[in-house]
């Protein structure tokens, strides 16, 4: 048996002793009215959860792209209008404004990596200016050493993740900006000024 083996045998026998010991406490400390509702949302909670039904495809949903430019088509201006082109695919309240900001360029050996910056909020009519914004970050590698007929490699990240996102390959979920701004708001509300 290796030692990664070992280690992985060792990891799940303290994972199943922490699970063991929170399920005895449960059983021990709430009366039974409450331990049967709090058993009843574990077991909903892990089916909804699990693995399966985490890596099930939604029947009919493709995830939607946009033409990407070629090396020797690329330019800042281009650039800026196929992440309008990306975000036009993805599906979200029309409550939600963005705008884009280039925030520069780093030439490497063999690219440069150009850096874009969208910035997601929801103003309303009694707060124009929100509260917090929700910022997802695109670059776009642009080979030195490849063909000008290929496609130059767009990345993107969600701030606070790090989770590097390939267009094409992963479907956008309005959540995920949900989240940024309200754990936003949450700090904003600890902090005291």
């Amino acid at each position: 048996m290796s030692s990664d083996d070992i280690y992985a045998d060792q990891a799940k026998h303290l994972v199943d002793e922490v699970i063991d010991h929170a399920i005895k406490r449960l059983e021990t400390s709430l009366s039974l009215n409450e331990r049967e509702k709090t058993f009843e949302s574990i077991r909903i909670s892990s089916e909804v959860n699990s693995r399966q039904s985490t890596f099930v495809k939604e029947e009919n949903y493709e995830v939607k792209d946009v033409k990407w430019l070629t090396i020797d088509e690329f330019t800042e201006e281009k650039a800026e209008q196929k992440i309008h082109d990306f975000i036009k695919t993805w599906q979200y309240e029309n409550s939600w404004q963005y705008c884009i900001d280039f925030l520069g360029e780093d030439p490497h050996d063999y690219d440069t990596r150009y850096r874009f910056r969208v910035r997601w909020s929801i103003p309303t009519r009694r707060k124009p200016i929100p509260r917090a914004t929700a910022c997802v970050y695109f670059s776009f590698v642009v080979s030195t050493i490849k063909p000008k007929h290929y496609p130059v490699d767009v990345l993107f990240v969600f701030e606070g993740n790090r989770l590097v996102h390939k267009p094409g390959q992963s479907r956008f979920r309005e959540k995920w900006l949900k989240d940024i701004i309200e754990s936003k708001v949450m700090m904003m509300q600890m902090v005291e000024f």
